[in-house]
């Protein structure tokens, strides 16, 4: 596989199967099927179109540009979120020590023996008399004096006895005593109350307090260690908090560790109220943002709203700061989640930063870092205007030649339909295109003498070369070996004069049974049942004949009316099938390539492609049969990698809790039976699964007249054109035969 082809896989829609689940293979997941003819086709044309070397040297050269600039970029953002990541961890532990600190300190205090008689003195005094009863209290006297030296030691700036009805019963200034605390005050020293000693959340104090300057002023930020005073039982008695400045040591540690000139690292709380001092309080007061004034400062003042404006730059937000939403970090990080963010977003100013966040439940607020766009990403601006100046040479000088290629390579295609539509393929006249894929095209034809409508798959002329011949003709030799009535049938094969493989299977009209879910919903056990029974007569044959399907799915089980029945069964595109012996096989179906559907795949075919047999099917059936029950796949996820692992570790959740509702036990016992991890833990094969449905009891009845009358009176949709598992366009009624949906599989790095 070529450098170019390499380039093109990575960034396919599904993405790549890592090393470490696939170990040699190497593929993509996709609905092309990528050929080694496609190899060939491309080094006839090379040598016929010489003119195409510039533009591949072009392609080559830009692609090789792009990776380096995108490298380097995604370099930089990883070093940048690290460097970001490591600060608000080195940050974020040492709040955590302080705050473990404050909260033992507080224990420390709360402990003095000397303390309880006092205390309980003053919850005696409360219940009886008013505040100016406790203003006067020996008491209150004595624990000032108690308090007084030690708060100084520890750099606390007043203190708070809390009574367990919420009255502040002691306090360093007489204004709060007797009253009852509210709102979050109250909350706080009430859990304390618990037992459990805490640190609160910085909040403005409605006492007047000295501020950073000494002098006396309300709404100063305060904030609180608290610990419970308890008797010689252990029992709670009141609640003592100590005050601490938030400014002079919250604030402080969390600027201990910043990066460079713009990066700062701040508290927030569950509004987005910043919690901490900004370092940008000039720069908010010359953009409006703060009150032009020498006390104003952003702890509690500033939220973390986007203006959707640089407003650093001059620039007015339409919309006032109270309709403005939170940013992007402040909403993701309210909701509970840690993460980070390194494409960037607007910060409280509307500046470009990146950043990462962390959110301390035990505290209730977040912890943030971040650094200004402008200065993380410098260098790989200086890269991005030297790379894009060369990219417009490139793209001005290949454009234009690729433009030319695509109309060309389009016109060619076209002629090709217009030929192929006009053609006679033996005795079929080709009517109308159902659908393509990796290996050729399915038309609706008609027989020239039956006048029977016929579905013919043909190869596709780019697809010629020997692998590509062979492959297509062990679809129709195993395909045609197989008689079942509910396998789908092969009429007839060859060859056109032009070159052109093809043959001609059965037509069907009705659904597949991913359309009939994703239209009428998850299916009744009994209609499950029965149609399963047909799924199983099948692939019974198959697996009698040494052969395994490797691709059953939904897309590939078609419902249909056949002879006077209905609700009948046919099993499309047996393309990846596996005989069980034949080494002669392998150069045509690699034993060490993950074949399948992800959604359908058995543990052994992600672990262990090589060693797959007919219970690989059992657990596909298993699969298909929960997606029909529950309306949805056994495990999903948002990559390849993800629903491989899972089919490969994860248990499966029961149809039954998947539902929430009862499931018959004996079809649920069986379909988690099929879905085992472990191969001996499934029915053998097929026959043996059709034996046990056969057997059990199932809820509810579905019989042919069941069938007769869902398919009279609730027709399928005529009108909605769905995807077919050829990878085309069919209208429900009218869905091809097979499909041709497959994984691209690679042996040895050889597409």
């Amino acid at each position: 596989m070529n450098d170019l082809q390499k380039q093109h896989m990575s960034r396919s829609a599904i993405g790549q199967l890592s090393r470490s689940v696939v170990g040699r293979v190497t593929g993509r997941f996709s609905r092309v099927f990528v050929s080694s003819s496609a190899v060939a086709a491309t080094g006839r044309f090379l040598r016929r179109q010489l003119w195409a070397w510039p533009v591949i040297a072009a392609v080559l050269f830009g692609g090789a540009g792009l990776w380096v600039h995108r490298s380097v970029e995604r370099a930089m953002q990883r070093q940048r979120i690290d460097t970001l990541t490591t600060i608000i961890d080195a940050d974020v532990t040492a709040l955590q020590t302080w705050m473990a600190d404050q909260r033992h300190a507080a224990e420390l205090i709360a402990s003095d023996e000397q303390l309880r008689p006092m205390v309980q003195e003053l919850l005696a005094t409360s219940t009886e008399k008013s505040g100016r009863e406790l203003i006067d209290a020996k008491a209150q006297t004595a624990i000032r004096e108690r308090l007084g030296e030690r708060l100084k030691q520890r750099s606390y700036t007043g203190f708070f006895l809390v009574s367990p009805s919420g009255i502040v019963l002691a306090a360093d200034q007489d204004p709060p005593l007797g009253k009852a605390l509210g709102g979050y005050r109250n909350e706080f020293f009430q859990r304390v109350m618990t037992g459990q000693s805490s640190v609160s959340k910085p909040y403005r104090s409605p006492l007047l307090l000295t501020d950073e300057n000494g002098e006396l002023r309300a709404n100063v930020p305060t904030m609180f260690t608290a610990a419970a005073v308890t008797d010689d039982a252990g029992k709670p008695l009141a609640a003592l908090g100590l005050r601490i400045r938030p400014d002079d040591q919250f604030t402080r540690i969390l600027q201990v560790a910043s990066s460079g000139t713009t990066g700062e690292t701040y508290a927030f709380d569950r509004q987005g109220m910043l919690l901490s001092q900004s370092r940008f309080d000039d720069q908010l007061k010359e953009i409006g943002l703060l009150a032009d004034l020498p006390e104003s400062r952003s702890i509690l003042t500033i939220e973390l709203r986007d203006p959707q404006v640089n407003m650093a730059e001059g620039r007015r937000p339409k919309l006032r700061r109270a309709q403005q939403p939170l940013n992007r970090m402040a909403a993701e990080a309210v909701q509970g989640n840690d993460g980070h963010d390194a494409d960037g977003y607007r910060d409280y100013r509307g500046v470009e930063v990146i950043g990462a966040w962390r959110w301390l439940p035990d505290y209730d607020f977040g912890v943030a870092t971040e650094i200004d766009v402008d200065e993380a990403f410098q260098p790989v601006y200086i890269l991005r205007r030297a790379f894009w100046g060369l990219m417009t040479l490139l793209a001005l000088c290949a454009g234009a030649i690729f433009v030319a290629m695509l109309y060309m390579a389009r016109q060619q295609k076209a002629l090709q339909k217009a030929t192929l539509a006009a053609k006679q393929l033996g005795q079929y006249a080709l009517e109308e295109k159902l659908g393509a894929g990796g290996m050729g095209s399915v038309y609706k034809a008609r027989h020239a003498m039956l006048r029977r409508p016929t579905a013919v798959k043909l190869l596709d002329v780019d697809s010629m070369s020997p692998a590509a011949i062979a492959r297509f003709e062990r679809e129709v030799q195993l395909t045609g070996a197989l008689t079942h009535p509910n396998t789908v049938a092969i009429f007839d094969y060859g060859r056109t004069p032009e070159g052109i493989f093809y043959y001609a299977m059965e037509y069907l009209e009705g659904m597949n049974l991913d359309e009939l879910v994703n239209r009428h919903g998850p299916l009744p056990e009994a209609r499950l049942v029965y149609i399963l029974k047909q799924v199983c007569g099948s692939l019974a044959e198959a697996h009698g004949l040494g052969l395994v399907h490797r691709d059953v799915k939904p897309a590939n089980i078609f419902l249909t009316r056949r002879g006077g029945l209905h609700d009948f069964v046919k099993v499309l595109d047996f393309g990846l099938v596996k005989a069980l012996e034949g080494p002669e096989q392998a150069s045509l179906t690699s034993a060490n390539a993950i074949a399948g559907t992800p959604l359908y795949l058995s543990p052994e075919a992600v672990n262990q492609p090589d060693q797959v047999d007919a219970r690989a099917d059992v657990y596909a059936i298993g699969a298909v049969a929960y997606f029909l029950l529950t309306g949805s796949p056994v495990f999903s996820g948002t990559s390849v990698i993800e629903i491989c692992t899972k089919h490969a570790q994860t248990p499966p959740e029961p149809p039954s809790s998947r539902l929430k509702r009862p499931v018959g036990q004996d079809l649920e016992r069986l379909i988690l039976r099929c879905l085992a991890k472990a191969r001996q833990d499934r029915p053998a094969d097929a026959a043996n699964l059709l034996r046990e449905l056969e057997e059990f009891h199932i809820n509810g009845r579905w019989t042919a007249d069941d069938a007769a009358d869902w398919w009279t009176n609730r027709p399928p949709q005529k009108d909605a054109k769905t995807p077919t598992s050829d990878g085309g366009v069919a209208t429900p009624a009218k869905a091809p035969t097979t499909s041709i949906e497959v994984t691209a599989v690679f042996a040895d790095g050889k597409g």
